[in-house]
């Protein structure tokens, strides 16, 4: 069993940024809509909590992915037994406009007006998913996700 670390390091007015660790090394960077108390559909950051990985290899963004990535794709990772969440994936985006509810990779960020930013999503994209493939392929892999520390407008 393997677990990748989702450490939310910042919130900006809609969009929160994180650290993606695997076996304590930072891969890259997340970012997520808003941190909220109360679930708006599409628009509310994963609750903190520890999730199973698996492969969808069904729907428009598995066959998008099929399309752009041949020599790679397996199946969107999704992350799954999120309570109220449903089709949650990580994927490629920049901003908070593209989460939809997902979790999106870069490697690097910026503070826009705000809002955090993610740089570089393919590259980083790539390199994580040919290592949860790996990793998938041999053992369950669990994604955690926490939320210490204070998280406001930018500021930890």
């Amino acid at each position: 069993m393997s677990t990748v670390v989702v450490k939310r390091i910042g919130q900006g007015n809609n969009s929160t940024l994180s650290e993606i660790y695997i076996d304590g090394m930072l891969v890259c960077y997340g970012l997520e809509d808003l941190v909220r108390d109360i679930k708006i559909k599409s628009e509310t950051a994963i609750p903190t909590g520890v999730y199973p990985l698996a492969f969808n290899t069904y729907g428009a963004m598995h066959a998008r992915y099929k399309r752009r990535f041949p020599a790679v794709h397996k199946g969107m990772v999704e992350i799954r037994d999120i309570p109220n969440y449903s089709y949650v994936y990580i994927h490629i985006g920049n901003n908070f406009g593209d989460t939809a509810g997902c979790l999106l990779v870069g490697s690097g960020w910026e503070l826009v007006e705000g809002d955090y930013e993610l740089r570089q999503s393919k590259k980083a994209y790539l390199s994580l998913y040919k290592r949860l493939v790996a990793m998938m392929a041999s053992e369950m892999v669990f994604l955690e996700i926490l939320s210490d520390g204070v998280i406001s407008n930018g500021v930890t």
